[in-house]
Formats: C-alpha cells, sequence, structure tokens
C-alpha cells in the first residue's frame, strides 16, 4: 500500500463528501486523480472512472426512487441518445489518432465549463442546493424539443464516453427545459441518466484498454462513504459557498492538467515534422548524421 494509494482513496472519499454537500461536480475529479495520483494511463482512468461514477450515481438515485423523484419514460429516451453517444464516443477513443494527452485536454476544457457553472451560480438564491443556473443554459427553439433533447443526449454521451465526464451539469437544465421536467424530479432522472450514459461508455472500452477492478472496487466504495458523509455534514455547512469554492478549485485543476500536458504537445509536434526513422535528439545533444561523418573521417 503506497502514498500514492492511500492519497487517491482520501480524495475519492472527497470527492464523495462534495457530491453529498453540493449535489454533483465531484466526480469529475475521478480521472485526474486516478492520473496523476495513482499513475493509471489516461484511457484505463476514463474507461474507470465511468464504471466508478455510474455505481456512485446509482446509488444516489436510490433516495430520489422512493421519492418519487425519477421519471422513467424520460429517462429512457433521454438515457438511450446518451447510451448511443457514449459507446461511440468510447469506441472513438480507443482509436490510436486519439491519444491519451488529446483526451486529458479535453477533459481539461470540460473541467473549465463545470467550473464556470458553478462560480457564476449566485450562491444567494433560493433555489435548493445542486439546481443549475438555468440562465446560463442556452434557450433553445422548443418547437420540436424531442428532438433537441434526443440530440443533446447524443453530445453529452459522446464527451462522457470520450472524456468520462458524467455531464450532470448539462442534462438537468436539458431535462427542465426541453423536457419540461420539474427540477426537482430532473435532478433525480439525471442520475439514471448517468448511470445509463456510464454503463453504455463503459462497455466501449471493455476488452480495449487494461482496467484494474481492485481499484475500481476500492475507489468506488470511498466515495460512496464520502457521500454518506456529505449528506450528513450539508445540516452544518454552508454548501452554497462551498459550490464557488469548488468551482475555483476545478479552475486551478484544469490549469494543471493543460500544465501537465503541454509537453506532450510540444514533442508530438516536433515527432511530426522529423523526417521519417529520424528520432529526436536529447536536450543539448548534437544531431549528426551518419553520411556526414563518414565524410570527415
Amino acid at each position: 500500500m503506497t502514498i500514492g494509494w492511500i492519497l487517491g482513496h482520501v480524495i475519492a472519499t472527497a470527492i464523495g463528501i462534495s457530491l453529498g454537500l453540493i449535489g454533483g461536480g465531484g466526480s469529475i475529479l475521478a480521472v485526474p486523480t486516478l492520473v496523476y495520483v495513482m499513475g493509471v494511463p489516461p484511457k484505463s482512468a476514463i474507461a474507470m472512472s465511468l464504471a466508478i461514477v455510474g455505481t456512485v450515481s446509482f446509488l444516489g438515485a436510490i433516495p430520489h426512487w422512493k421519492l418519487g423523484n425519477i421519471q422513467l419514460k424520460t429517462a429512457g429516451m433521454f438515457g438511450l441518445s446518451t447510451m448511443l453517444g457514449a459507446y461511440a464516443g468510447a469506441r472513438l477513443a480507443t482509436l490510436p489518432f486519439v491519444t491519451g494527452t488529446l483526451q486529458m485536454m479535453l477533459f481539461g476544457t470540460m473541467m473549465l465549463l463545470a467550473a464556470a457553472f458553478m462560480i457564476r451560480k449566485h450562491p444567494q438564491t433560493d433555489s435548493p442546493v445542486g439546481e443549475p443556473d438555468l440562465e446560463l443554459y442556452p434557450k433553445p427553439v422548443c418547437r420540436y424539443c424531442w428532438l433537441w433533447l434526443v440530440s443533446e443526449g447524443i453530445g453529452v454521451g459522446a464527451l462522457t464516453g470520450l472524456v468520462g465526464v458524467g455531464g450532470g451539469f448539462a442534462i438537468v437544465p436539458a431535462l427542465v427545459l426541453l423536457a419540461k421536467v420539474p427540477m426537482k424530479q430532473a435532478i433525480g432522472t439525471s442520475l439514471l441518466v448517468i448511470v445509463l450514459n456510464s454503463i453504455a461508455g463503459f462497455f466501449g472500452y471493455l476488452g480495449r484498454v487494461n482496467l484494474n477492478w481492485e481499484l475500481i472496487a476500492t475507489f468506488t466504495v470511498a466515495a460512496s462513504l464520502g457521500i454518506i458523509a456529505g449528506a450528513y455534514l450539508v445540516r452544518f455547512v454552508q454548501a452554497r459557498h462551498l459550490q464557488k469554492a469548488f468551482g475555483y478549485f476545478l479552475l486551478v485543476m484544469s490549469a494543471f492538467i493543460f500544465w501537465q500536458n503541454r509537453t506532450e504537445f510540444h514533442s508530438q509536434k516536433i515527432q511530426r515534422q522529423l523526417p521519417v526513422g529520424q528520432v529526436e535528439p536529447a536536450s543539448g545533444t548534437p544531431n549528426f548524421h551518419s553520411d556526414s561523418i563518414n565524410r570527415n573521417i
């Protein structure tokens, strides 16, 4: 048991606590934790995060189901479109030209969007914690709302399969504005959609990347325990202010991801510019060619 393993599971518990406190967002930290703390390759980390997020979302959906806050018909229609997109996105991600670096850069972009939603949400609103600010969501042309709903489902699903983000910050507004679902039921229904989304994306990766099943299980247990703790602490903590602070934290994390992957893009660019068969020399090493050496002998 290494320090990285312990730290990773502590963060997993913190992810669960954030989900319990602010109603979302914490699962977006699963991928960078697996990659940068626990040393999992990006493609494997994304696939594993889908299993983790799907399981945790399923556990979170149970109390909403008991309260009658899940619309099965809507979840089925929207969920089928997200599943189609998620599976296609996952299969696309396993193609050779989609590198782990590209996926992490896309992931960092998604973190920026999630951070913007959390930071711009006004903390003094009377809406319950976890509800998105619908004013930030582009108003659709609702003559054919079902078509908008299916189209967005495919798009959100494709991003989920490609970078491992559940997409809850886009699913809830879509259910409210396009499917006319009341906010409380939209939050519960979105959890079921995320479960379906994650399952399809995970099966798109299954058999094509290496998976650490033990780590998936322990990480999920740690996050689930965190959710229980977060649900208890929400009575004593001003979660609205935590949501904005978490948004700034996501902003810092996205900058870290961009910084970590900048050299990869640079090296890939150099490799593309080098002639076939020529290897990039080490830094500070002269780049001699064998024919010029032979001429000087």
